[in-house]
């Protein structure tokens, strides 16, 4: 594979059309396309040539090329979801370069503002194998528990779980959350999780545009074994200030943009603003309320149009969780955790064919929970410092090649120490410089065939790991509404998660070092997508991947005071199939999608359940997500969303017995045997509806007013089961249900 590779790039690089004397004589056409009314670029707009079916897809700059033009006259057509379509004619010289900077109006309709799909050609980027893309408008229309969700939005696509309605983690093809790579603005992100994992970080006020690679991506992008998330914010206005304001029952935001002579900017604040229910609550002597609690986001970015082939952007996002809460009369929880990331990027053209994007970035997590039991202190410091340079270009010889490459290298630091009783009970620091560098040539020899062909190499200082990840997929359309797609690609991971999968503030990054290899994982897709008629996409996925060398902190440790880093781990493997169905409308009064999952993951681990095969806790074999918006009338808009899913794996006590002679004291204890995940939770179904209202506030803003109810039919979905042994030897079970009653959301938007 690796030589096959290898082979192919540089051939395509000596063959290259360009090479050709012909080529001397073609034209290229190159630009941003923009949002005329924000002058916000616009990412994956589809710009294309009538004649010949040329054309291009906008880079996450904004940017198209499209390179070896015949010479001629062409009507230019460009197309974006959401937006009206933009015609041009152009007559382009032999070997002339034009630069053709295009604004898309915003498309109006009288029932509100609705998503618009495009044509099937039109469809190019957004419907790669393994590829979904949201908007910040359908995040905001999902019916939400209290606040809109970019995570709680993803989790109703088809390949992606959630462990249950307190947890924002993303369960990708079978992946935990740290086997998926988060971005924003290209800087990485390492606890995307607020109020106890209840929803993301990621303000979607601020928020521009989301894409998730859920398997088999692109060479681009490395360092987890599953799958990628790429968010963006917003830039900021370019046309005229504006701003909104949004109030709900537990999260307040407020957003300002702002153009500039030489460019734009945006600041986006969130704050929790549940103290003043927190207060009545303590009065009412209620037990398990926190006495203090608050989290808040800030995102901010800079923009400069330095030149007409340079942009300069400077963004940052800064979030904290504060949370102090008694959970017994002797026994109470402190806990501070968050994130910070900064990224200063440049974009630069140097040619009509040479697009490059350079990028500093800093990203740091903390994590700092402090327990008190009985007089007793239990501290944990986990903190993460990553700063990096990423720098990407993009080479378009021809109308069949697009090559593009890039390095990435930086310096990790990880830190955890472990303080009981004020005495250290673990100390551990690990500094690591990592590079990796990628080449990649999408070749397309006919329209109605594209090799995607790529090869990244990683480098980890911390134990001195060289690899390599090749990746390889092919695309075939023997017509306009039906592409035929397959891929495979090797993935390497150098860092772990662990978390409880119910709480995520006191998660710890672990990373590989010294006698603790990188996981490793092959994965293999295919798929069929198909529009059987316009504005209706049917999608077909299967996959296969392979997970080994997982590691992970061993919980058979009786004390790891005093061992070698290698020795807290135990090493393991697994694997993970499925096939997926997407049914898309996007266009009309009705639109939405239904999606289905079948889903199979299982572990491995030597000495564990006697080495045999286990379900992890998100294992589950059926999910079904159905999506549903209605517009009413001309204001009015009605929203609802149906999930289902199978039951999930956990662990049921079966057998009970008295432990005698008991290693861990003299007294008799009551001990309890279970198979490990072999049992099952009943299956989960919800059904979520809102309602929404469009119009003017008192004539000098916009408004929006949703009124939303989760959990309609009061569906009491098992959470976890708690188990107490009682005074006869029976063991009683308590069912901890997840939302148990419907639960109203109010929330009013202010655009000014």
């Amino acid at each position: 594979m690796y030589r096959l590779l290898a082979v192919f790039l540089v051939a395509a690089l000596i063959n290259s059309p360009a090479a050709d004397a012909d080529a001397q004589d073609r034209a290229t056409l190159s630009g941003f396309v923009t949002d005329a009314s924000t002058g916000e670029t616009l990412i994956l707009a589809n710009v294309v040539l009538a004649v010949g079916e040329i054309g291009a897809a906008t880079n996450t700059a904004g940017y198209y090329s499209i390179a070896g033009i015949p010479p001629g006259t062409y009507d230019v057509t460009v197309t974006y979801i959401g937006f009206r379509e933009y015609r041009e004619r152009v007559t382009l010289a032999p070997g002339e370069a034009r630069r053709l900077n295009i604004s898309l109006e915003p498309e109006i309709f009288e029932a509100g503002e609705v998503i618009v799909t495009t044509e099937r050609e039109e469809q190019e980027e957004i419907r790669r194998i393994g590829v979904a893309q949201l908007s910040t408008n359908q995040v905001k229309r999902v019916p939400a528990l209290l606040e809109p969700d970019v995570f709680r939005s993803l989790q109703l696509l088809p390949g992606v779980k959630a462990a249950s309605d307190y947890s924002s983690g993303l369960y990708i093809r079978g992946g935990s959350p740290d086997q998926t790579l988060i971005l924003l603005d290209r800087t990485t992100v390492y606890n995307p999780s607020h109020f106890f994992g209840f929803f993301s970080t990621f303000n979607p006020d601020a928020v521009k545009d989301v894409r998730l690679y859920k398997g088999g991506y692109p060479a681009e992008y490395g360092g987890r074994l599953a799958s990628v998330v790429d968010i963006y914010n917003k830039d900021g206005n370019r046309v005229e200030r504006d701003g909104s304001l949004s109030v709900g029952l537990l999260a307040s935001r407020a957003i300002i943009e702002s153009p500039y002579s030489r460019g734009s900017a945006m600041l986006a604040v969130r704050r929790s603003t549940l103290e003043p229910l927190l207060a009545v609550l303590q009065n009412q002597d209620i037990d398990g309320i926190p006495e203090q609690f608050f989290f808040y986001d800030v995102n901010g970015k800079v923009n400069l149009d330095a030149t007409e082939n340079d942009r300069l952007s400077v963004s940052f996002y800064t979030g904290k969780d504060q949370l102090r809460l008694p959970f017994a009369d002797d026994a109470s929880v402190d806990l501070k955790y968050g994130n910070f990331t900064a990224s200063a990027n440049w974009t630069h053209i140097f040619s009509d064919k040479l697009f490059s994007n350079f990028t500093l970035t800093s990203s740091r997590y903390f994590s700092l929970p402090l327990f008190n039991i009985g007089g007793t202190e239990f501290e944990r410091d986990n903190r993460v410092y990553d700063i990096s340079a990423k720098g990407d270009f993009e080479f378009l010889p021809s109308e069949q090649h697009a090559i593009r490459a890039g390095f990435w290298s930086g310096n990790f630091t990880f830190r955890l120490q472990d303080i009981f009783d004020a005495q250290p009970t673990l100390g551990e620091r690990i500094q690591s410089f990592y590079a990796a560098g990628y080449l990649e040539d999408v070749y397309k020899p006919t329209p109605q065939w594209t090799v995607r062909a790529g090869v990244r190499g990683n480098y980890f200082g911390s134990g001195r790991f060289l690899r390599l990840e090749p990746r390889l997929s092919i695309e075939h359309q023997p017509s306009p509404a039906i592409r035929l797609q397959a891929g495979y690609g090797r993935y390497y991971q150098f860092v772990t998660l662990i978390t409880s999968e119910l709480f995520s503030g006191s998660d710890i990054w672990l990373t590989t070092d010294d006698g603790v290899p990188p996981a490793y994982g092959d994965q293999f897709v295919a798929g069929v997508k198909t529009q059987p008629v316009n504005n209706l996409n049917v999608d077909f996925e299967v996959y296969y991947r392979s997970m080994e060398q997982l590691f992970e902190l061993d919980p058979f440790l009786p004390d790891a005071a005093g061992l070698d880093y290698p020795e807290l781990f135990r090493f393991g493997r697994g694997f993970a199939y499925g096939s997926e169905v997407l049914i898309e409308r996007q266009k009309g009064r009705i639109n939405g999608f239904a999606g289905y999952t079948f889903g199979v993951t299982r572990r491995r681990f030597p000495g564990f359940e006697n080495g045999k095969l286990y379900a992890p806790k998100y294992d589950r074999r059926h999910d079904l997500n159905i999506v549903a918006n209605f517009d009413l009338f001309r204001r009015w808009r009605f929203t609802g969303v149906f999930a289902y899913g199978s039951g999930q794996a956990y662990t049921e006590p079966s057998r009970q017995f008295k432990l005698i002679d008991n290693p861990l004291g003299s007294s008799v204890k009551d001990a309890v045997w279970s198979p490990f995940n072999e049992a099952r939770l009943p299956a989960y179904h919800r059904l979520d509806l809102g309602i929404s209202r469009v119009g003017r506030f008192f004539g000098f803003a916009d408004y929006e007013l949703q009124v939303q109810v989760l959990n309609v039919y009061s569906r009491r979905n098992v959470w976890f089961y708690f188990y107490d042994f009682e005074d006869d030897n029976t063991i009683d079970r308590t069912e901890i249900p997840q939302i148990p009653v419907p639960i109203p959301n109010l929330s009013l938007t202010l655009k000014f």
